[in-house]
């Protein structure tokens, strides 16, 4: 873990999947019912979770192989979606630890917010559902700007509604397009080493600012360890 706690920042912004919150078991579930559905046996967890950051088009991809040219592709999104909101939070929760890092940046007056890909359609219920809407100082979903990550509209767009320059803002993710949207935007970015990285990712290739094994370690940033 690379460690800076000269400067805390005055805003820590979250990706929502694989950094936040554990959705992993509701995804993977999700999925193997859609293969029992179509005559498939069920795909292991540990094969399913890396794909989970990556959205339903990854998902039905690792599901079924097919990608958005295929005519089955569409079909078995949108079935995929359906049967994911109808068990959004089942077994859905914060990342262990994580709700003492939420707990000291509001003890200390640090505002936090989540950017993710996901819809606000499922987005905006998985937030309530869990508590955390009301705690949270913004809400951005893959539709609430033009563009999604790894542009840094969103996360400037957070910033604005926070009211805290981006360069005094922490994005931490567990994906590439994270750590890419971040720096676009000016931010400081930390990657998620706990979340949903695949053996294909090379996080030490991304430029972050640091690597976190723990959503603790966001303490050493916060200064809570200085």
């Amino acid at each position: 873990m690379t460690t800076n706690t000269s400067q805390t920042p005055h805003c820590f912004l979250f990706d929502l999947d694989g950094t936040l919150v554990d959705t992993a078991p509701d995804l993977a579930a999700t999925l193997n019912i859609l293969r029992a559905e179509h005559g498939l046996e069920a795909l292991p967890f540990e094969v399913i979770r890396p794909h989970v950051s990556h959205g339903a088009r990854a998902m039905v991809h690792a599901g079924f192989g097919v990608d958005e040219g295929s005519p089955r592709f569409a079909a078995l999104r949108e079935r995929f979606l359906q049967l994911y909101r109808e068990r959004l939070t089942r077994h859905s929760r914060l990342f262990e630890g994580m709700e003492e890092v939420l707990s000291v940046l509001e003890n200390r007056g640090v505002k936090w917010g989540v950017v993710t890909n996901k819809p606000a359609w499922l987005t905006d219920p998985l937030m309530a559902d869990l508590g955390l809407a009301a705690r949270a100082a913004c809400v951005i979903s893959g539709d609430s700007t033009r563009n999604r990550k790894p542009h840094p509209e969103p996360l400037l767009h957070a910033s604005a509604l926070i009211g805290v320059a981006p360069e005094q803002c922490l994005y931490i993710g567990d994906a590439r397009r994270d750590i890419e949207a971040g720096r676009a935007a000016g931010m400081k970015t930390l990657v998620a080493m706990f979340g949903y990285l695949g053996e294909d990712d090379q996080p030490h290739e991304w430029d972050a600012d640091g690597m976190i094994a723990d959503p603790l370690d966001i303490l050493d940033w916060i200064g809570a360890h200085a």
